[in-house]
């Protein structure tokens, strides 16, 4: 038994799995995290699992888009194991002497592969029958799909190499006779040759006796492994080669690749490139790799290289940019132009007044809260009902529409779908496919950007009107959600003023989060300095400024009225890392994100216009309705209060205004709701529809992803008796005497 014991520990296999965790951490870390993704462990608010266990691939999940990944797992393991045999090589020397040492190494080098596709299977199959409703048979043809991309990969790899053996051993023959009888001193010292091996996994899978290569010279043997070490790198140089074409042919849909294959390309790139620095730097690869850092900040500092996403239709090629300065942003809310500003809305108001059936109408308004496509979703669903409801007056009765991230995409969407509907087009409101192509898949193609072009090739640029953009993730974003929705929010924003003043469409108004100051940026198709903070009641207030700018007044003069409609939604859901922050062209630059950030609802913004045009209100209108769509339970009583342990105790103090944003946002919102009621002299009313799960661990998750069982899930709370309630509350609402 002891000797049994012996030989194992000292198999190759297992003294290489030891080495890797003795020597090679940070390459470990790769597949850490493609362990913990997939298990759900690891950015799965992001939907990050789903990438890899429901890839898509012409918009559908199936087997080509399977072997697309497979091919991409296979690309990984093979630079796995191209990096650590260039790293550990000289540690196991027997493989030198033996045929195809490469092969012997990747079969003794396949614990971690192999543990990690079982696991992986494992959490497909759940997730496809489970999560994706897709059936058995065709689980099958996808799984056939990814191990035919595997393979097929893994036949080719190794092919190159046997047949880089062949010339190997055909140019090292006559030495390797020569030496077969030659031996070095006795006194020479074993560790010379590496780590001990006794036994190892040989191409027909059967453990062999380690040869010993004491009577070789180590510069032979570094000769024989530094020809597999030219043809190891070959192959991560053809895979980068790979990564920049996708790139570059990205908007085809059929170069569209799953994001998981991207992914799993990327970490096989930075794989090889920390095994190459460390191979060949050795101890100087932290000060490379901190020089690297410091040229390239330079150079983005002297505006050399620019990733930065642009706000697309906004110019940037003025040398005098707007100042954004306490003294300019005070002026941007002068009395006089507060004034001006109020005068046109209330025509806009009387012109909505005038569309309305009674003398004195009720004014409704929308807020929808962020939350993804699951916000959407339901948003689309509630949209649908409540229009069914008002017997199509739903668009005609609403003043105003706000809120953020998903619920807005939807409102954008609906709202358009409606007025083509007006202008004549054949469109069903009502149809189901409509809340198929909102809640369809945005994730995917944003992270095959993020790794394409954002990290590998971020160089291509596309024309806007006499502007010109850099292709990023959040171009890709823009050209899914207007392929999804059919191509009708491909508008700027001068297509929707003209609406919007005729009160033929409800009035939206989009903000954004400034990250410099935390400011709020409001963009909408018409004048609002109103909507910033305006006279100051003590004198300290003054140091600050306004606290919400207004878009189209600070950006008079780059064009704010060409900013595509795609984009607005894009910056009022620009979820931090998933979607890049845009920076606007101010002095100093500044940047914005998620509308959810400050206002995850809207309210606070419908609120301050409502307070606004308070007077025009209580004379003209019988009452205020404000509809919330929420994609999360109000309050904190669904959660479970359980002790984390140490790890929550510790982190609690950096996390717990992250944690608690939302409800921090309820709690400042009802209080403003509170004491804005006695502003006005008619009914304000607020209803609120909200996704709750049925089951807290089953409910859909906050991410540009939805599964098939989610999106059933989201369709069933419709059902549930909060949300009905505020069904039954809403035709009351509407049926009240005027």
């Amino acid at each position: 038994m002891k000797t049994f014991l012996a030989n194992f520990y000292y198999s190759f296999p297992i003294q290489l799995l030891l080495l890797h965790f003795r020597k090679t951490q940070i390459l470990l870390v790769f597949w850490l995290i493609l362990f913990l993704t997939i298990t759900g462990n690891f950015m799965k608010l992001f939907g990050a699992n789903t990438l890899f266990l429901s890839p898509e691939y012409l918009g559908t999940v199936n087997p080509a888009g399977a072997a697309i990944v497979g091919v991409a797992i296979g690309v990984f393991i093979m630079s796995w194991n191209i990096t650590t045999f260039i790293m550990h090589s000289n540690r196991f020397r027997f493989l030198a002497t033996t045929s195809k040492p490469f092969l012997k190494y990747c079969l003794n080098n396949a614990i971690i592969p192999i543990v990690f596709l079982l696991v992986y299977f494992g959490k497909t199959y759940n997730y496809a029958t489970h999560d994706e409703l897709i059936p058995f048979t065709e689980f099958l043809l996808i799984v056939l799909g990814f191990c035919g991309g595997l393979f097929l990969l893994l036949l080719i790899s190794f092919a190159y190499f046997f047949t880089a053996d062949r010339r190997i051993i055909r140019n090292f023959k006559p030495r390797l006779m020569e030496l077969e009888n030659r031996r070095l001193p006795k006194s020479s010292s074993k560790k010379e040759f590496g780590l001990p091996v006794r036994f190892y996994l040989n191409s027909y899978f059967r453990f062999k006796q380690a040869r010993r290569v004491d009577h070789y010279s180590l510069s032979f043997l570094d000769d024989i492994f530094k020809r597999h070490h030219f043809s190891a790198m070959a192959t991560m140089l053809m895979a980068f080669i790979f990564m920049i074409l996708i790139a570059f042919f990205l908007d085809d849909p059929i170069f569209q690749v799953p994001a998981a294959a991207s992914i799993l390309i990327l970490f096989a790139i930075l794989t090889a490139v920390i095994g190459a620095l460390s191979y060949f730097l050795k101890s100087w690869t932290i000060l490379f790799v901190i020089g690297i850092y410091l040229i390239l900040n330079i150079l983005y500092q002297y505006n050399i290289i620019d990733p930065r996403n642009k706000a697309y239709g906004l110019d940037y090629s003025n040398k005098e940019r707007p100042a954004y300065t306490l003294q300019n942003l005070q002026r941007l809310n002068s009395p006089e132009k507060v004034e001006a500003d109020k005068t046109n809305m209330i025509q806009i108001l009387e012109n909505w007044k005038k569309n309305q059936s009674e003398e004195k109408p009720l004014m409704v308004v929308f807020n929808f809260s962020g939350g993804g496509l699951r916000g959407a979703s339901f948003s689309m669903d509630i949209l649908q009902n409540l229009d069914s409801l008002s017997e199509g007056t739903l668009m005609k009765k609403t003043f105003l529409m706000t809120g953020a991230s998903g619920g807005m995409l939807a409102a954008a969407y609906y709202r358009q779908l409606s007025l083509l509907k007006n202008q004549g087009e054949q469109i069903d409101l009502y149809d189901e496919k409509y809340v198929d192509n909102i809640s369809e898949d945005l994730l995917n193609p944003v992270f095959s950007a993020m790794i394409a072009r954002d990290l590998i090739a971020p160089v291509q640029k596309f024309s806007l009107g006499h502007n010109r953009y850099t292709k990023d993730r959040g171009y890709a974003f823009e050209q899914k959600l207007n392929e999804n929705t059919g191509g009708i929010l491909d508008k700027d924003l001068n297509y929707f003023k003209q609406y919007e003043s005729r009160a033929d469409i409800p009035l939206m108004i989009l903000n954004s989060v400034i990250t410099r100051d935390f400011k709020k940026l409001v963009i909408g198709t018409q004048p609002m300095s109103f909507m910033m903070q305006s006279e100051y009641k003590d004198s300290s207030n003054k140091m600050v400024g306004p606290d919400a700018i207004d878009f189209s007044a600070l950006f008079k003069n780059e064009e704010p009225m060409n900013l595509r409609m795609l984009t607005a939604l894009r910056m009022n859901a620009s979820y931090p890392y998933v979607l890049p922050g845009v920076w606007l062209p101010s002095d100093p630059v500044i940047d914005v994100m998620d509308a959810g950030l400050k206002d995850n609802t809207g309210q606070e913004a419908s609120l301050r216009f409502l307070y606004a045009f308070k007077d025009w209100i209580n004379t003209n209108t019988s009452g205020i309705l404000i509809i919330q769509i929420r994609s999360r339970q109000k309050g904190s009583w669904g959660d479970k209060f359980e002790n984390g342990g140490i790890q929550q105790m510790l982190t609690r103090p950096m996390t717990m205004m992250q944690t608690n944003l939302f409800m921090l946002q309820d709690y400042i919102q009802n209080d403003e709701f509170s004491y804005i009621q006695d502003a006005f002299k008619v009914p304000l009313n607020r209803v609120a529809f909200m996704y709750i799960p049925e089951k807290e661990e089953s409910g859909a998750t906050v991410n540009f992803h939805l599964t098939a069982i989610e999106k059933m899930e989201v369709k069933s709370s419709l059902n549930r008796a909060n949300n009905q309630e505020a069904f039954k509350q809403i035709l009351q609402i509407w049926k009240a005497p005027k």
